[in-house]
């Protein structure tokens, strides 16, 4: 099995050959699979990552959300730490943690049940999941057992197999543009 570094590198290159028009594209087509899930519409509150560097673009889903008169909170990291800062307009993402937007400050959301849609590098069908390296989802969620995850991703990203450590806490859906992966645990 390949390693998580190894995976990273091969992911990282393939999102770079991908155009604007691509990420763009295939991003609507999640933000309308993402917005169809019954647990997207029946969230009163929203945890959602600011896309970077050619990951699946959030600002549809986030726009959906306000249209749809949902709180939406957004990463900040602080440490070795990541709190979620209450979003209620574009204008408070500044470039911070890796030149990755986040809000510089506004409200900490001490969220206990949300719907989170979270990054990743690569997934397998299992819902296995490799993020960044940092470990800030697996800590954070650890800490917010009752939150339902939900991971967005290209379809390049969705892997025979990749490692995982008994810390990962996996999305229970995975969607792509093409596919939508759920665990038993059906959200």
């Amino acid at each position: 099995m390949e390693t998580k570094s190894d995976i990273r590198k091969k992911i990282y290159a393939k999102r770079k050959t991908c155009t604007d028009v691509q990420i763009d594209t295939w991003s609507r087509m999640i933000t309308e699979k993402v917005t169809a899930l019954t647990a997207f519409q029946k969230a009163e509150r929203v945890m959602v990552y600011a896309d970077y560097n050619r990951e699946v673009v959030t600002r549809y889903i986030i726009e959906e959300a306000w249209k749809q008169g949902k709180r939406v909170a957004v990463p900040k990291v602080t440490g070795k730490d990541m709190d979620f800062i209450l979003l209620t307009d574009f204008s408070q993402l500044k470039s911070g943690y890796y030149g990755i937007p986040e809000p510089e400050e506004g409200e900490i959301v001490s969220w206990q049940e949300a719907l989170m849609i979270m990054p990743g590098v690569a997934f397998d069908r299992e819902n296995h999941r490799v993020g960044y390296g940092g470990g800030f989802y697996d800590r954070y969620l650890e800490k917010h057992p009752r939150i339902q995850k939900v991971a967005v991703a290209f379809a390049f990203q969705i892997l025979d197999q990749v490692p995982t450590e008994p810390t990962d806490i996996f999305p229970q859906v995975i969607i792509t543009e093409k596919e939508t992966y759920h665990l038993k645990e059906n959200i």
